[in-house]
């Protein structure tokens, strides 16, 4: 699943632990989304040799032809453009939105591909967790509305996960509130 959740165990604020979300204290919880990626890298390259094979077997009969120079220069550009069209789709896929929850803080961060990164920042006591199930740019639009904004989570997830991930981030901070407040 795209949606991973991590609940860093107690630990002193100068641990040395590797966290995406930044702060002195560990956060009570952390999620991680990224689209679904259904080619890997190695998928792509045997997607490509097995490619190549079928786009030769057209060239067979021109075997010691001049026609088979003239009909490789095209059958290569298909093999390149397919190449140069996956390889896109998967920088473009390179996408990650992260959030953090601590007791008095929620943190979003969107990084992308090609633009900067950017982030939202509320009280989670404050946060409204909203999905529309019509009418949204998607089914099943989810929403998180803190102060005077309002941001979408996990557009690029399935109707049914973001669903999920809707009921899992409400049990997150209905938690977040119950938590008391530690005395440094």
């Amino acid at each position: 699943m795209p949606a991973v959740w991590k609940y860093p165990e107690k630990a002193p604020a100068q641990s040395g632990a590797f966290s995406e979300c930044a702060g002195d204290l560990p956060p009570l919880a952390q999620l991680v989304l990224r689209p679904n990626r259904s080619l890997s890298r190695t998928g792509l390259a045997w997607l490509l040799v097995i490619l190549w094979g079928l786009l030769l077997i057209p060239l067979i009969p021109l075997l010691g032809k001049t026609a088979l120079w003239v009909m490789l220069p095209f059958l290569l550009t298909v093999l390149v453009a397919l190449w140069y069209s996956i390889e896109r789709n998967t920088r473009d896929g390179e996408l990650t939105e992260t959030l953090c929850l601590w007791r008095d803080k929620i943190t979003v961060t969107r990084t992308g591909p090609r633009q900067p990164s950017q982030e939202w920042t509320a009280n989670p006591y404050w946060i409204s967790v909203t999905i529309k199930p019509k009418g949204g740019p998607v089914d099943q639009y989810l929403t998180l509305k803190g102060g005077n904004r309002e941001i979408e989570l996990g557009a690029f997830l399935s109707p049914e996960e973001r669903v999920t991930l809707r009921d899992d981030l409400e049990n997150a901070l209905r938690q977040a509130r119950s938590t008391p407040q530690s005395t440094g």
